[in-house]
């Protein structure tokens, strides 16, 4: 929260200026007034990355079901929203926009294009889940490395109608890099770079495809995170397995049968014929399994998804249920939806006002007129004082451990910062119907608190800054308190 003008509320009110400013330019104006209306819609969260980076496997794992990618859509940005009844609808470029015949499946649906690549620009899939009422995913084309005068014209087009990003890449080799820093020339970019989640999107190929993958690939995020270029580019580093997160998520009782039935294989057997996906599908296995299941299960598991789903059979994880949410868990989907959650979808107004800020920002630098540059410096003003960026910050510091607070810090800065929920009762750890008395009671005693760390000479520089971001964070809710809020 920022003490004073929320932040969401101070870019609604700077869209209404230069409203006012560009009365008689149609088209900006056309534009501003979108952004106003974005401001009450569903975040927007886009899956970007360069080519089999896994982006429609990471969606699809995120919602739980098999709905991308579109047939035939190479080069077409599709949006996936929420929807009483499974839709989607093409926008030719030139054309009225039409409906697409739309097959569902057992797992989820299959939606047929039926045009040329080039004539579509977009293509919007309704489907009924849970999962998109909060958020609308975009599934977009690959990213290529940066090109003429350090431009990504994917990216550009990402960074402009999404209010945030999972940035899925390999190993977060220098090129990825590079493309999202060419997302930093604006004001808005540098001093807010908190829509960003880089995600290590094929965590089960780390390590050469060990069981023990997944742990380094988890420990190889971590790492990246500490760098200060990484850092200073996103908000967290991830790492997961869609490919594995989805199994699990899909897994069904035949699949799990046929998982089990390979697990009563003595192991050495076993991992003879799960040297190739050749010899696992056409060799003699000692069960009763066929080829059209096997070729199944590879397509759904892979050879490191079979070897660790049937580790984990072995293990004690012998029901569908049991199995399903390992394999979740260990694919890194949930780390990644909780991420998601906290970063992006508890701080949506946040990121909301973030991409009303950076819109308005890129219009008046596009199109100057008399009184923009009275904008711009306002701006500068709304960033500099924007306290909901810096809690977003330290919450990933926080969670990564790289502060040097014992746990039940820890735990209490993350509270009063929102990391678990961002109402004040959530924030003060008391009960949801406690009196305005009680709750001004714990958050003047945790701001007098956090504020004897934030001047204690003896704590590190990084600690004390934190301490200080935690105690604007009561001072926040103080202001709250005092002008009749809950």
């Amino acid at each position: 929260m920022t003490v004073g003008l929320r932040l969401d509320e101070a870019a609604w009110g700077l869209l209404h200026q230069a409203i006012d400013l560009y009365q008689d330019n149609p088209r900006a104006l056309g534009e501003l007034r979108h952004q106003v209306a974005r401001l009450e819609q569903p975040l927007r969260i886009a899956v970007a990355g360069p080519w089999r980076s896994g982006k429609s496997t990471v969606l699809n794992a995120l919602m739980g079901e098999e709905v991308a990618p579109v047939e035939g859509a190479d080069g077409v940005f599709t949006w996936y929203e929420d929807g009483a009844q499974p839709r989607a609808t093409a926008y030719p470029a030139g054309q009225p926009p039409q409906e697409l015949t739309v097959l569902k499946s057992a797992t989820g649906m299959r939606v047929d294009l039926g045009w040329r690549a080039g004539e579509v620009r977009d293509i919007v899939v309704q489907w009924p889940t849970r999962a998109l009422r909060q958020v609308t995913l975009i599934d977009t084309p690959a990213v290529t490395d940066t090109g003429e005068q350090g431009h990504v014209p994917v990216m550009e087009r990402v960074l402009r109608d999404a209010d945030a990003v999972l940035y899925l890449t390999r190993d977060g080799r220098d090129s990825d890099l590079r493309v999202l820093e060419s997302s930093r020339e604006s004001a808005v970019g540098q001093a807010a770079p908190v829509n960003v989640i880089m995600v290590l999107s094929r965590a089960d190929e780390t390590g050469g495809g060990r069981i023990d993958g997944l742990l380094t690939a988890r420990q190889l995020a971590r790492r990246h995170h500490r760098e200060p270029r990484v850092s200073a580019l996103c908000v967290n580093v991830v790492a997961c397995s869609g490919a594995l997160g989805l199994a699990g998520r899909t897994l069904g009782e035949s699949a799990f049968a046929a998982l089990a039935m390979l697990a009563r294989v003595p192991r050495p057997e076993l991992e003879a014929h799960l040297l190739s996906a050749d010899r696992f599908v056409r060799g003699e296995l000692p069960v009763r399994l066929g080829p059209e299941v096997r070729a199944e299960l590879l397509d759904r598991f892979g050879l490191f998804g079979i070897r660790l789903a049937t580790t984990l059979v072995r293990a004690g994880f012998d029901s569908r249920v049991k199995l399903s949410a390992e394999l979740i868990r260990r694919s890194g989907l949930t780390e990644l939806r909780e991420s998601v959650t906290r970063c992006f979808i508890d701080r949506r107004d946040t990121l909301k006002a973030r991409s009303a800020l950076a819109a308005v920002e890129a219009l008046l630098r596009a199109e100057p007129a008399r009184g923009t540059d009275e904008l711009v410096g306002a701006i500068e003003q709304i960033l500099a004082g924007a306290h909901e960026f810096r809690e977003l910050r330290l919450l990933v510091a926080l969670r990564n451990s790289r502060l040097g607070f014992d746990a039940d810090l820890v735990a209490e800065a993350q509270r009063l910062i929102g990391g678990d929920g961002v109402g004040l009762a959530a924030r003060l750890g008391v009960e949801h119907e406690a009196t305005v008395q009680r709750l001004w009671e714990v958050a003047a005693d945790a701001q007098w608190r956090w504020r004897d760390r934030a001047e204690d000479p003896l704590l590190p520089l990084a600690q004390r800054r934190g301490a200080q971001v935690v105690v604007r964070s009561c001072e926040g809710m103080l202001a709250e308190l005092a002008a009749g809020g809950r």
